[in-house]
């Protein structure tokens, strides 16, 4: 079992990293609760030290070995907890854990159904299940100070290419500011400006 993993990052994508580890190269999955933190971890030899969840993915005729990489102990203690909810595995947990952990933890403690459904993957019934499962359970995960991050895991350029984008398009500043916010706020894992704007064209759309 690896618990942790230590390396010169090769490659850093949206929700993976390659690290080299020396003979080794490792492909590490990571949550976007903390890719968004990734960045100021990363040493300036490149290097990096994540703790891991390492288990098996089944598939027909063959076992994949999969890391799923977290800086501290207490994120890798949530995602534990996370995955104890009925049908909500590894891969699915890693998926959905795109907010920042304490403002999980508070909508799972106040049963907020709605913040829960955002998160992705997560259905109505699935975000019950998790109320169900685990309120008053995940108190200690909602004194992370990591709220400050909700909405910053995007870079600054990509969010202000938007904002010139729909300025041309005749948006007033303020609508526009307020549009890019509110999609922000609801998607962490945003990597590029096309995405964004079809976030906000779909946002718009389903008013």
């Amino acid at each position: 079992m690896i618990s942790r993993i230590s390396g010169r990052v090769l490659e850093k994508g949206n929700n993976f990293l390659v690290l080299d580890s020396g003979s080794l190269s490792y492909d590490v999955f990571i949550p976007a609760c903390v890719m968004q933190r990734i960045d100021e971890s990363i040493g300036p030899d490149n290097k990096i030290n994540l703790i891991t969840y390492h288990y098996h993915q089944i598939e027909p005729a063959r076992s994949i070995p999969i890391l799923i990489g977290f800086l501290n102990q207490v994120e890798k203690d949530f995602f534990e907890v996370f995955i104890t909810v009925s049908g909500i595995g590894p891969r699915a947990a890693l998926k959905a854990l795109n907010k920042p952990i304490s403002l999980i933890a508070k909508a799972i403690d106040e049963g907020d159904l709605s913040f829960l459904k955002g998160l992705p993957g997560i259905g109505e019934q699935r975000a019950k299940e998790i109320v169900a499962k685990l309120q008053n359970k995940v108190g200690k995960f909602g004194l992370i100070q990591d709220r400050q991050l909700q909405g910053k895991s995007m870079p600054k350029d990509i969010s202000e290419e938007a904002l010139e984008v729909l300025l041309q398009l005749e948006y007033k500043r303020t609508e526009a500011l307020n549009m890019l916010k509110k999609v922000l706020e609801e998607n962490a894992g945003v990597t590029s400006t096309e995405e964004l704007l079809n976030l906000v064209y779909k946002q718009r759309r389903s008013r």
